[in-house]
C-alpha cells in the first residue's frame, strides 16, 4: 500500500456532539482529581452517590484520559489481537446502523468502486464516537457513487470508527477494516501466526471483531517478505477468514492487496497474474498496486483467471499521484476512464487529498469538484429506504447545530453519525448559458448542520421550469403517502415537487437502469386541510421563516425512484438569478402515523466518575464539580433519528433552591450515551437525567414515553439513603 506519512499529531479535542453542554474554558486539566467510579448499573428510577477520591477504572484506550469520553482506536500487536474479547471491547464503537439494502445489489454490479480512506495516520476527529468540536473536519458524503469503504491506517488491526460505519450503512455501502503487516516487525508477526493452524485463531478474532463492531469485512495487506512456510499458509488463512466471514456475516467481503507474490517476495505486480493469483483465488477480490499502465489492464482482460471475476479486480488509483501513475489529484478521472475502458472495478486510495493539500475553508467546493470530475466513470446505486423517510440534508458537520429551524448550539461540530441520506451535489449547464447548482450549505439549516442550496441562472429564453435532481432512492410507497418539503426561496421563482416512480410489479434489478419511470406531480394540500392542521398541531406551529408545503399521494403499488424540484420564474420572461434552500423533505405513511408510540425501557446509569476542576459554576466561584456517567436504555432504533439527552438540577446545598429547567446535554445515535464534564452544584445535590426519542415520524413523543432517572449525591456517607 502506498504510504502517505504523517502520524496522528492532532491534539486532543474535547469531544462534544452538536448539543453537548458547553464547559470549554472552565476546567484546568492539571488540577483535576479523579473521584468515585461505579461499574454496576443502578436502579432505573433513582440512585445515590457518595463522592470519594478513587482512580477511574475506565480503560484509557477506549476513553479519553482527561474527559472519560469514548474514543475509537486500533490494535498494535498480535498479542492485543489474540487477547481481544467482547467483554473488554469498546461498547461505544459498535455501529448500530444495519447495512441498508441497495439497488442494484452489490453482487450484480459488474464494475464497482471502492474508496480506501487513508489520512494523516487515521483516528483523527472521527475517533470521538459522540462527536467533537472540530474547526475544519474531513467528511465524505458522495456515497451514491461508491460501493465499498475501507478505513485504512498503519495499525496492525484497523477497526473502522463507528461514525463511518453508520454513515456508510445508511447508504448501502460496505465497510472494511484493515489488517496490515509491514517491514521487519510485520515479517515477525507473519512468521508467528502463519504456521500450523495458528492462523485460524487470528482469523477467528477478526471475524468476532467484525461482528461486535458491526462492519462488513477486511482488506488484508501483507507488505513484508514471507518465509516458504508462511507464504504457503497465507492462502489457507485467506480462505478460512473468507469462509468464516461469509458464514457469520452474510454479504461480507475479504480483499487482498497486491504486494507479496507466491514465492514470498515483496514484489508489487500492478496487475493480477500467475505470481499472485493464488491469493486472489482464496478470497473475494484483489486490490492492485497503483503503478499500472494500459498494458497491464489489457493483459488482465486476456488472462483466463480473470474471466467471470473482472468485477473482483479493484485497480488501485493513488489520488496523491505518487510514483509513475496515471492521473491523480484533480486528474484522477483519467485513471478512472482507463480502468472502465477495460471493464474493471476501481479502488480510489486517499481521496482525502482534497482536504490535506487544499484550502480547508474551501473543502466542500473542492470535494464536490473532485467527485464531479469522476462522475462519468462511476455507477450510482440507490439505497433502499422504508417509510417514513426524512432527510434534512445534514452532512455530519457544520458551523452551528439547528433544530426545527433555530440554532441550538452556535459552535463548529463534527459527528458523522448525524449524517442523513445524502442528495445529489452537482452543477448542470442549461441552454443559453443557464445553469443550476446543488451544494451543501452550513449557513442555515432546518435540522443538523447544513441545508441543500439550489442556485442558478435561468435565461429569459428558457421556457420550461428548471428541474433540479435531489435524490435517487428506492422507496416502496404506501397506498396513502404524505409528502412535505421545507424551503426558503427567492421571490422571483415558484417551487414545485416532481416524483418519478415505477410500479412494484414492473421493477426488476436486471433492468433497473433502463426502466421507464412515471413522472407524477402530487396534489398540493391547502393550509386548512385536516392532515395539514393535524400535523402542524403535532409538530408545533413555530415561525422560523421557512415555507412548508404538503402533498398527498393516493397510489398503490409504486416505488419512488427520483425526487426532483421544479423551479420556474414568476411573471414575464426575463433573465433570472435564483436561490432555493431546502431544509427538509419527508415521506410519511399516513396510516402508520396512527400506531401507538413506544416507551423507553430499562434506563440505567453506570460508570460514574466525578471530576473537580478550577473554574466557576452556579454553586461555586473557585472550583467546579463535574459528573461523568454512561447512560443505557432500550428502544427500537429503527424508529428513531436520534435520542436527545437532558439534565436538570433538582436540588443543591441550599434547600430553598427551586428545580431548574431541562437543559440539553447532547444527542445519542445509539441506545448508549456518555455524559462528560457536566457541571453540577456542590453536594448535597439532586439532579435528573432524561432521554427523549426523536422518532422518524413527524411529531414529538409525549413525555410519558421518555426515560427519567434521578441521582442524589453527597460528600459523606448517608446512612438513611
Amino acid at each position: 500500500m502506498s504510504i502517505h506519512s504523517g502520524g496522528n499529531n492532532t491534539s486532543r479535542s474535547k469531544s462534544e456532539d452538536e448539543g453537548h453542554t458547553d464547559v470549554s474554558g472552565i476546567i484546568d486539566n492539571t488540577k483535576k482529581l479523579r473521584l468515585e467510579s461505579l461499574y454496576q448499573p443502578v436502579d432505573s428510577h433513582s440512585s445515590h452517590e457518595v463522592i470519594k477520591c478513587m482512580p477511574s477504572p475506565l480503560p484509557v484506550k477506549h476513553y479519553d484520559a482527561d474527559t472519560t469520553e469514548p474514543v475509537s482506536c486500533g490494535l498494535q500487536t498480535l498479542d492485543e489481537l489474540l487477547s481481544w474479547n467482547q467483554s473488554e471491547a469498546n461498547p461505544f464503537n459498535g455501529a448500530v446502523v444495519p447495512l441498508a439494502e441497495r439497488e442494484p445489489a452489490l453482487r450484480s454490479c459488474s464494475r464497482r468502486t471502492l474508496v480506501s480512506h487513508d489520512m494523516m495516520g487515521g483516528y483523527l476527529d472521527d475517533r470521538f464516537v459522540q462527536g467533537t468540536a472540530a474547526e475544519a473536519p474531513y467528511a465524505f458524503y458522495h456515497w451514491q457513487y461508491i460501493d465499498i469503504f475501507n478505513y485504512f491506517t498503519h495499525n496492525l488491526v484497523t477497526i473502522p470508527p463507528a461514525v463511518w460505519t453508520s454513515a456508510a450503512h445508511k447508504h448501502g455501502v460496505l465497510v472494511l477494516g484493515t489488517f496490515i503487516t509491514e517491514w521487519t516487525d510485520g515479517a515477525a508477526t507473519c512468521e508467528a501466526f502463519l504456521k500450523d493452524d495458528f492462523y485460524q485463531k487470528v482469523a477467528d478474532k477478526l471475524v468476532q471483531m467484525s461482528q461486535y463492531y458491526g462492519f462488513d469485512g477486511w482488506l488484508i495487506n501483507i507488505e513484508n517478505t514471507l518465509s516458504e512456510v508462511a507464504v504457503k499458509t497465507t492462502p489457507l488463512f485467506l480462505r478460512y477468514l473468507t469462509d468464516q466471514m461469509h458464514e457469520q456475516i452474510p454479504g461480507s467481503m475479504v480483499l487482498w492487496y497486491d504486494s507479496v507474490i507466491e514465492t514470498g517476495q515483496l514484489k508489487w505486480q500492478n496487475e493480477l497474474n500467475q505470481s499472485n493469483r493464488v491469493f486472489f483465488n482464496a478470497c473475494d477480490g484483489f486490490f492492485t498496486n497503483y503503478n499500472w499502465t494500459a498494458q497491464n489492464l489489457e493483459w488482465m482482460t486476456d488472462y483466463n483467471h480473470t474471466h467471470g471475476r473482472q468485477a473482483d479486480i479493484y485497480v488501485g488509483v493513488d489520488v496523491f499521484a505518487r510514483g509513475e501513475v496515471v492521473g491523480g489529484m484533480f486528474e484522477t478521472n483519467k485513471a478512472l476512464e482507463m480502468i472502465r475502458k477495460y471493464n474493471f472495478s476501481a479502488a480510489i486510495f486517499a481521496p482525502g487529498w482534497v482536504y490535506e493539500t487544499q484550502d480547508k475553508t474551501e473543502f466542500r467546493h473542492n470535494q464536490d469538484k473532485f467527485w464531479d470530475l469522476l462522475k462519468n466513470s462511476l455507477y450510482i446505486h440507490r439505497p433502499s429506504v422504508p417509510l417514513p423517510f426524512i432527510s434534512s440534508f445534514c452532512q455530519g458537520f457544520g458551523n452551528a447545530f439547528y433544530w426545527n429551524g433555530k440554532r441550538e448550539k452556535d459552535r463548529k461540530w463534527f459527528n458523522l453519525s448525524a449524517q442523513e441520506i445524502q442528495p445529489w451535489y452537482y452543477r448542470d449547464e442549461l441552454e443559453d448559458l443557464g445553469w443550476v447548482r446543488s451544494r451543501g450549505c452550513p449557513e442555515d439549516a432546518w435540522n443538523g448542520g447544513s441545508s441543500l442550496l439550489l442556485d442558478g441562472f435561468i435565461p429569459a429564453s428558457h421556457a420550461s421550469p428548471v428541474c433540479a435532481r435531489i435524490f435517487s432512492l428506492h422507496v416502496p410507497l404506501a397506498s396513502k403517502t404524505l409528502v412535505s418539503i421545507r424551503y426558503k426561496s427567492s421571490s422571483q421563482v415558484t417551487v414545485s415537487l416532481e416524483l418519478k416512480m415505477t410500479r412494484t410489479g414492473l421493477f426488476t434489478e436486471e433492468h433497473s437502469y433502463d426502466m421507464k419511470l412515471t413522472s407524477i406531480s402530487p396534489a398540493l394540500l391547502h393550509e386548512g386541510h385536516e392532515l395539514v392542521r393535524q400535523l402542524t398541531h403535532q409538530q408545533g406551529n413555530v415561525d422560523t421563516g421557512w415555507t412548508v408545503r404538503f402533498w398527498k399521494l393516493d397510489i398503490y403499488g409504486f416505488i419512488l425512484r427520483e425526487v426532483l424540484v421544479n423551479i420556474q420564474p414568476v411573471g414575464e420572461p426575463c433573465d433570472t438569478f435564483f436561490s432555493c434552500r431546502l431544509g427538509e423533505i419527508m415521506f410519511l405513511d399516513i396510516a402508520g402515523q396512527q400506531t401507538a408510540p413506544e416507551k423507553v425501557q430499562d434506563f440505567c446509569i453506570h460508570d460514574i466518575v466525578w471530576l473537580r476542576g478550577a473554574g466557576s459554576s452556579p454553586g461555586s466561584s473557585d472550583c467546579c464539580l463535574y459528573l461523568n456517567a454512561t447512560l443505557r436504555w432500550e428502544y427500537p432504533t429503527d424508529l428513531v433519528r436520534h435520542f436527545k439527552v437532558y439534565y436538570r438540577q433538582l436540588g443543591g446545598p441550599d434547600p430553598r433552591m427551586a428545580a431548574g429547567q431541562l437543559v440539553a446535554v447532547g444527542r445519542a445515535y445509539s441506545k448508549l450515551y456518555r455524559i462528560t464534564e457536566l457541571p453540577v452544584l456542590e453536594p448535597p445535590g439532586l439532579l435528573e437525567l432524561v432521554v427523549e426519542p426523536i422518532t422518524r415520524k413527524a411529531f414529538p413523543l409525549p413525555e410519558s414515553c421518555w426515560a427519567r432517572t434521578t441521582v442524589s449525591y453527597t460528600d459523606i456517607e448517608c446512612k438513611n439513603c
